[in-house]
């Protein structure tokens, strides 16, 4: 659906006030941030992301906890498979909400693997995906054939929020939040909006959407009427929405 002016003007207002450094604070972006070196970056992103759902105050402490037990050194903790200190293959006990230890410990063994297989997960993305879309599709892929669809969903029948937030911390560019280390081979105009049924109240309220279900098909529709608005970087339009959301609340 068309978006109009007074909509539009609106958008380009609040990504203006609510794209800065002091986004990062309480927000999961925050832990990249806290890690030195582009691998241990985009390790810790990716570990951030899949644990960012629930409540703030809930998952926070639960990604510093894994940020404290690999000495901001990710990557290696991952890669050597030092997580093995903390999570074992079939331990039942609850980590975090819907994941257990062995639940853990399963993602972060199929994480490991493909880190020691393709060296970052970057890599793994450039030789399986050209876009925003097969990004998402590829993870989605590698760890569906690993059994690790609880963490990660296992195909884009879903809106898949976190990957695609995580996808946007690694694309976008000229950002005080997201790092562009993926914006060589994946253009950020292809990104596609990360979407939970929180976004999606705020755009059928704005008028951009009239979708009940946060899906990857509302998610790419809103992607598209964000574009018009901000054509070069349509993902500028997730700080745009939180800022409607924070005023309008």
């Amino acid at each position: 659906m068309p978006i109009n002016d007074t909509t539009a003007k609106l958008l380009r207002e609040y990504a203006d006030r609510y794209e800065t450094a002091d986004f990062i604070n309480g927000d999961p972006s925050y832990f990249m941030h806290q890690v030195q070196g582009a691998e241990n970056q985009e390790a810790m992103a990716f570990v951030a992301s899949v644990l960012s759902y629930g409540s703030r105050k809930q998952f926070m402490p639960k990604i510093q906890q894994l940020l404290d037990w690999s000495r901001g050194e990710m990557d290696r903790w991952l890669r050597e498979g030092d997580f093995r200190l903390h999570f074992s293959k079939g331990d039942k006990n609850c980590f975090y909400r819907l994941y257990n230890c062995d639940c853990m410990f399963q993602f972060l063994d199929a994480y490991s693997q493909l880190l020691n297989r393709y060296n970052t997960l970057g890599e793994y993305v450039r030789q399986n995906a050209s876009d925003g879309l097969g990004t998402i599709e590829a993870i989605c892929r590698y760890f569906a054939s690993s059994g690790v669809s609880t963490v990660v969903p296992k195909d884009t029948t879903s809106a898949c929020k976190r990957v695609c937030m995580f996808a946007r911390w690694m694309v976008r560019t000229g950002s005080p939040v997201d790092l562009g280390l993926w914006a060589d081979f994946i253009d950020r105009r292809t990104l596609v909006m990360p979407l939970d049924t929180h976004v999606l109240s705020q755009s059928v309220r704005l008028g951009l959407l009239n979708a009940t279900t946060a899906s990857m098909n509302a998610a790419r529709r809103l992607t598209e009427i964000l574009s018009a608005v901000f054509p070069d970087d349509p993902l500028r339009g997730d700080f745009a929405l939180f800022g409607y959301g924070v005023n309008h609340s």
